[in-house]
């Protein structure tokens, strides 16, 4: 798993940032802790989410988009990866958890 640090929750906002995606940290009434306005690519997530919170909910996002990864520079290519590789790696490690 990547790790929940102020320095991952960076690179997830710049590669949402990468994908056209406007993330706002704000508060509300949201079931799932965040809410998606796909007509305007904006993300919105409970401001008072810690940054564990903040990099799971993201990576739950990252999940349910679809997205050309093309788009991404390199770097934002090479940490997308990652997250897919480790994703994969504990799916095969726990098929409980799956939904």
């Amino acid at each position: 798993m990547i790790n929940l640090t102020k320095h991952s929750l960076q690179k997830l906002e710049v590669l949402f940032q990468e994908l056209g995606y406007v993330i706002r940290y704000e508060k509300g009434n949201f079931n799932a802790g965040y809410c998606v306005v796909e007509s305007r690519n904006i993300v919105i997530i409970n401001k008072f989410f810690e940054t564990d919170a903040r990099i799971n909910t993201l990576l739950d996002i990252l999940n349910n988009i679809q997205f050309d990864p093309g788009v991404l520079s390199e770097k934002s290519a090479k940490f997308y990866e990652r997250i897919q590789k480790e994703t994969q790696e504990t799916e095969e490690e726990h098929p409980e958890q799956q939904a």
